[in-house]
């Protein structure tokens, strides 16, 4: 197998933490003996630690015997931490290892590692290549690479819409646009979501869980906030969520930027919208959506029906925000789009 080949097993790996965590990033290793044998593979851990490159080497020595990993190859999605946290350096434990390459996808930007970790790795005379499928690392962990760079957290908005763009009749009934499966990959974006953001509208009318209910993965529900209008008063929703969900976060005002800021401080890096046309207009003019996942479903609801971004009343089309399609998908007799911001 080839660089590239396990370094996706590697960001296979990473990707199944996605959701569980922050604020670390979810990185992959996988270890190669000279060889070729895959000797040891592992994930960040849930809650952010034991860091992938630990674990492998961990899983290598108790199934092969100590010293296993000398002249390996480690594929990691990011660089290996330079920084002494709560555990040692990951680079230090691959020199113990006396690992021979090490091949990570991209640099960490955390200013405790980035470039420190493979420059550690080379000084000990590590054969280090970094680059070998980065563009795929840095989406995976879009989410801590912004929070890192930004002091906000990546958002994803969720959208289900008939042809029309509708996401539910006059009456508000939407209940379902699109189809089962359509409706198990929006339970997964749930999933690997740190928090889901909506606003008070959406919780009276519908009384949604925003629940992970796919098999295995019930345990998995990201953390919940709603957003209301304080300048009103608000007391119903303030009430309900009080009465029916004590867990969820009440967040007054429609300060978004604010909002996030203050989550990205407190670890969350990934943040799912699941809103009305409101709350998703208002999170577009403030240019926070980083990319938006549409399902579409073969329905059309008509002009009277509820649209799902507000209005913009724009005078130029230069105004409005651009996004790039980078993924079509048949799911069932619905499509999935994913759109990112250019």
């Amino acid at each position: 197998m080839s660089d590239a080949a396990f370094m996706r097993v590697a960001l296979g790996l990473a990707a199944r933490g996605l959701g569980k965590t922050s604020p670390n990033p979810s990185v992959g290793c996988v270890l190669v003996s000279a060889d070729g044998c895959v000797i040891g593979q592992a994930r960040t851990a849930d809650g952010g630690r034991p860091h992938a490159e630990t674990q492998a080497l961990e899983q290598a020595d108790a199934q092969f015997g100590e010293q296993v990993a000398e002249g390996a190859t480690a594929y990691v999605t990011l660089e290996p931490c330079a920084h002494q946290g709560q555990t040692g350096p990951c680079s230090q434990a691959l020199i113990r290892a006396k690992v021979a390459r090490v091949v990570i996808a991209t640099l960490d930007p955390d200013p405790r590692t980035a470039g420190k970790g493979a420059a550690m790795l080379q000084a000990a005379g590590i054969d280090v290549h970094v680059g070998i499928l980065e563009d795929q690392a840095r989406q995976l962990n879009a989410g801590f690479i912004k929070r890192i760079e930004t002091g906000l957290p990546y958002l994803t908005l969720k959208l289900a819409l008939s042809i029309d763009g509708k996401i539910a009749l006059s009456n508000g009934e939407s209940q379902w646009i699109t189809g089962p499966a359509a409706r198990a990959r929006g339970h997964l974006l749930r999933a690997q979501s740190d928090f889901l953001l909506t606003g008070a509208k959406t919780v009276l009318k519908d009384e949604p869980r925003f629940t992970v209910r796919l098999a295995g993965m019930e345990d998995r529900s990201p953390r919940v906030g709603v957003v209301y209008d304080a300048d009103r008063s608000n007391q119903e929703i303030v009430e309900w969520v009080r009465t029916e969900r004590p867990d969820w976060t009440l967040l007054p005002g429609w300060s978004f930027t604010e909002h996030l800021r203050a989550l990205a401080d407190q670890g969350v890096t990934r943040v799912l919208a699941e809103s009305g046309g409101g709350v998703a207009k208002a999170l577009l003019a403030e240019g926070l959506v980083d990319e938006i996942v549409v399902f579409r479903a073969g329905k059309i609801l008509g002009g009277d029906a509820r649209d799902g971004i507000g209005v913009f009343s724009f005078q130029s089309l230069d105004q409005a925000p651009q996004f790039t399609r980078v993924e079509n998908l048949a799911l069932g007799e619905d499509l999935m789009e994913v759109w990112r911001l250019n």
